[in-house]
């Protein structure tokens, strides 16, 4: 969805969609912007002694429906508007899903690799302490996001509960198990990107076996959807990622089905793949681009924003069925009228697509709560539950109303936290 200012993309979108529902102006101008913003000045003792000074970012666009829930990125490239529209997309995202939650994100400018351990705990431990007064469990959650771990949430956790003297595990989800985390949450994004994509192809009537998906990405969420897809019965004929060594992305292929199991071996915490290794197995390293024009029936970006454009979505294959938005905003504005256009290709959007992380985030929460903690075909169930009912409802309402899936999910979302701003009494009826 990203083109130029991923923020202003994510606005243009809802004002087509606040014109197509006719949104109130009122409505329309509170989900415009986030409703509160927080910046904060890390500063960080390194392992030589020097203090070096972080920038970090908390938004949460809006919390209608319940507490902001939303990740928190560790990234080189982080920026206050990326933050701001992550945090919108994750109010639509809670909405779709009808989770009792409302849109959040966070973020600090660094590269996590080239920190040391002590110095991302410090860090993790620094965001904490600025932000305290504006996270909690029924006030903003965070949880795991680009460049940040289980780990590191142990670490924010710790910090909250040593400064607000209570234990509350509850103040971030995607902890490590010892800690309260949820079982199935590492897995809960790739895991659901296929249940969609499942939901998808018996739509279409296609069988799951016969087909082959290029996937771009190889980190959590990529590795999980290539491994439930194989489990699926489908090949996953190419992967992509970025090498962090040479600052450089490719594409590992292997036309009779690659080993998700085996590449995942080789991977690296941040998603960099061992070219040697992949070589020595009888991996091909192509172009970076090379995942996008694979002759595969299913297409899942799930890694960047803005990765398929209106200057390449033309390299897309007319063998493909489905594409599944396993990442956030992938698809730029210029590329998804082209494929708002090809009535061949089912468009599962990303809000829709990926929610998986967040609803099992929310399960991690409710056990938090209770106290008492699922195991894992109860997790998987349940996400996999809501998943499924999300879907259907999209699909339902695109064939009503003859539109577009993202314009179907868009109506959903958009409708369901206008409903709750009415009730509480923020606009009028």
């Amino acid at each position: 969805m990203a083109s130029g200012n991923f923020f202003d993309e994510v606005q243009k979108q809802l004002d087509e969609y606040a014109e197509m529902l006719e949104l109130s102006p009122e409505a329309h101008e509170i989900l415009r912007h986030p409703m509160r913003e927080i910046r904060v000045l890390l500063p960080v003792r390194m392992d030589d002694g020097s203090v070096k000074i972080f920038r970090g970012y908390r938004v949460q666009h809006n919390d209608a429906r319940g507490p902001a829930k939303g990740g928190i990125r560790f990234d080189a490239g982080e920026d206050i508007d990326t933050v701001r529209a992550l945090a919108t997309l994750m109010t639509w995202k809670c909405a779709l899903a009808d989770l009792p939650l409302g849109g959040g994100k966070g973020g600090v400018v660094v590269d996590p690799a080239s920190l040391s351990e002590g110095e991302k705990e410090r860090l993790c431990r620094a965001w904490v302490r600025e932000m305290s007064r504006n996270i909690g469990p029924s006030v903003d959650v965070p949880a795991p996001d680009v460049g940040t771990t289980a780990q590191m949430m142990g670490w924010m956790m710790d910090e909250y509960i040593k400064l607000k003297g209570e234990f509350q595990p509850g103040i971030v989800t995607g902890k490590p198990l010892a800690l309260g985390g949820s079982v199935g949450r590492r897995e809960a994004t790739g895991f659901g990107v296929i249940v969609t994509v499942r939901e998808a192809l018996k739509h279409l009537d296609i069988d799951p076996s016969e087909c082959r998906a290029s996937i771009m990405g190889f980190g959590n969420v990529a590795q999980y959807a290539a491994i439930n897809f194989t489990k699926l019965g489908g090949k996953v004929v190419s992967v992509s990622y970025w090498n962090r060594n040479d600052k450089r992305s490719y594409t590992i292929s292997k036309a009779d089905g690659i080993d998700p199991w085996f590449l995942q071996s080789i991977t690296d915490q941040y998603g960099s793949i061992d070219n040697e290794q992949a070589l020595a197995n009888g991996y091909e390293v192509e172009d970076a681009d090379a995942w996008l024009s694979k002759e595969v029936e299913v297409l899942i970006p799930a890694a960047v924003e803005g990765a398929i454009t209106g200057d390449n979505v033309s390299m897309i294959s007319d063998k493909v069925r489905v594409l599944a938005e396993g990442a956030n905003g992938p698809t730029t504005t210029e590329a998804d009228a082209v494929l708002r256009e090809n009535k061949n290709i089912l468009v599962i959007p990303d809000f829709l697509c990926n929610a998986g992380g967040v609803i099992c985030s929310h399960l991690e929460s409710v056990q938090n709560a209770m106290s008492f903690y699922w195991d894992q075909e109860e997790v998987n169930n349940r996400v996999e539950k809501k998943m499924v009912s999300a879907f259907s409802s999209v699909i339902q309402l695109a064939k009503e109303k003859n539109v577009y899936t993202r314009d179907a999910a868009y109506m959903i979302a958009i409708q369901r936290v206008v409903e709750a701003m009415k009730l509480r009494g923020w606009i009028s009826n």
